[in-house]
């Protein structure tokens, strides 16, 4: 023991280990030494001064300690997986809807934009039937101011008949 090095012991930088994995030995083994058995008092001790106990009771109860950390670890990935799996369904569903709802926004502006066009073609159709007609009224008062001309004795007799329509109105 002249190194400092405890019998049956291993220093643990000889275990090729980074800093990460050391640490998380060393409190492995502290938690182990306050469960109170003789065997993981003597693992942390060894522990403090950097070494690993070899002892076949302190491995044990080590490789325990490690396959309990790692199904803690695995439920808790299980359990984040599951979470991470609803959450994206949830995510799909909103897109979804999302979808959805801008495709029916996008049907209705389309069917807005066709009524649209059909008023407007509408419009155009009821402006030429307007211009149509005020070409017509346009001839039929050209048409009538001639034959006004044309018989100057019906003459006073047609404007008698218009201050009547008038008249009535």
């Amino acid at each position: 023991m002249c190194d400092g090095k405890m019998a049956g012991t291993v220093h643990l930088h000889d275990l090729g280990l980074n800093d990460e994995d050391i640490n998380l030995i060393h409190q492995s083994q502290r938690e182990l030494a306050a469960h109170g058995s003789s065997s993981s008092r003597a693992a942390s001790r060894a522990s403090s001064g950097g070494q690993l106990l070899l002892d076949s009771s302190s491995l044990i109860q080590l490789g325990r300690h490690f396959e309990r950390l790692m199904h803690h670890i695995q439920s808790q990935l299980e359990r984040l997986s599951e979470q991470v799996e609803v959450a994206n369904m949830h995510m799909e569903n909103d897109a979804n809807q999302m979808i959805d709802t801008a495709d029916a926004e996008i049907a209705r502006y389309n069917d807005l934009l066709q009524q649209m066009e059909e008023l407007d073609l509408d419009f155009d159709r009821i402006k030429n039937i307007k211009d149509i007609v005020k070409g017509h009224r346009k001839r039929a008062e050209e048409l009538e101011r001639e034959l006004d001309r044309s018989q100057p004795s019906s003459r006073h007799k047609h404007h008698g008949h218009k201050k009547d329509k008038k008249d009535k109105r």
